[in-house]
């Protein structure tokens, strides 16, 4: 039956059990082979599964095992893994950043920018789990100012996809490729050319997981995320001009400079009609010198700043679309 709630029946699941994938049988009758197929009324595991499954030992799950379930709940799909390469480029002090997407993502990703760059000596630790330069104590995380600082998200695209990284520091006389699977250096470093910043393709993405593969979406579908995250990273992001485009195609999907205003930047990503009925607000609590400072322990304070679409355009849209950045990082908003 379907759960939820009705005006006349409550359906309410306690509990639902998974059972592993094993051959079933009916419960007292054996399935044959070649027999019509019918809907079992139970289905049960062997006695000697049974008692496999009651005898089994507690033991440590290999690191591999590990990293490879973590890598599927930080990247789901490519919009996320775009989200974490996008926040590293920002937080290089990037201004300029370029996106080339294949196939909605599902087969590529490349991010180009202009940041500070990775020095050689950090590459080898760049995949490895929990390895960031953003943070160094806990107390840290009271001014956090950067957009990641877990050391997360590398780690995880190196273990469902193929991971190549070619990186330029102030200074350098040539960039450096480096090829990762695992969170390990598969291949490099190499000397090659390049620019100062940093390019980040992601390859075939979960090539080494069939079921999580099997269950991305389409080119379409996947497309559409990935130029909502962009959009709205290329519009609350002073400074930062964001370039998306398809691979093969000359023609951006999303295009915004890094000197252009919020409001122009809204414009060139929702188009001009948005642009134009918009009423900007502020809000806040506190005085101004304190808005978005720690009062103590237990009070904040905060200030609030954005565009909301007029009467004159709420009329013709469709749907509430709410963007929203809290301390300048994305939230979803449903």
């Amino acid at each position: 039956e379907r759960c939820g709630v009705s005006s006349s029946r409550f359906s309410f699941v306690s509990e639902v059990q998974l059972l592993p994938l094993v051959p079933l049988r009916m419960v007292g009758e054996e399935l044959k082979e070649g027999s019509p197929s019918r809907s079992p009324s139970r289905l049960a595991m062997s006695p000697p599964q049974q008692q496999a499954l009651r005898h089994s030992r507690i033991a440590k799950l290999d690191e591999s095992v590990v990293n490879k379930i973590a890598a599927g709940e930080v990247i789901q799909r490519p919009h996320n893994a775009l989200k974490e390469i996008l926040e590293n480029a920002i937080d290089a002090g990037a201004d300029r950043i370029t996106v080339v997407v294949r196939d909605g993502g599902n087969r590529s990703i490349q991010v180009q920018d202009n940041g500070s760059g990775i020095h050689k000596e950090d590459l080898a630790l760049l995949c490895e789990r929990h390895a960031t330069s953003k943070l160094t104590d806990f107390e840290d995380l009271r001014n956090m100012q950067t957009l990641g600082f877990r050391g997360e998200a590398l780690c995880s695209i190196s273990y469902v996809a193929h991971l190549t990284v070619t990186t330029m520091t102030e200074g350098d006389t040539h960039a450096t490729k480096t090829v990762y699977r695992n969170s390990t250096i598969e291949d490099g470093p190499k000397a090659c050319a390049g620019l100062v910043g940093t390019t980040i393709c992601i390859e075939d993405l979960f090539y080494n997981m069939p079921i999580r593969k099997k269950a991305l979406k389409s080119t379409s579908e996947e497309l559409a995320r990935v130029l909502e995250v962009v959009g709205r990273y290329a519009i609350f992001h002073d400074g930062v001009g964001i370039t998306l485009k398809r691979y093969g195609q000359q023609r951006p999907d999303v295009c915004t400079n890094q000197k252009d205003t919020k409001l122009e930047k809204i414009r060139s990503v929702f188009g001009s009609q948005l642009g134009s009925n918009l009423l900007h607000f502020k809000a806040g609590s506190g005085d101004e010198e304190e808005e978005g400072k720690v009062v103590d322990e237990e009070t904040f304070v905060f200030s609030a700043d954005g565009y909301a679409s007029s009467a004159n355009y709420s009329k013709v849209l469709k749907r509430t679309v709410m963007i929203l950045f809290i301390n300048g990082r994305l939230v979803e908003c449903t």
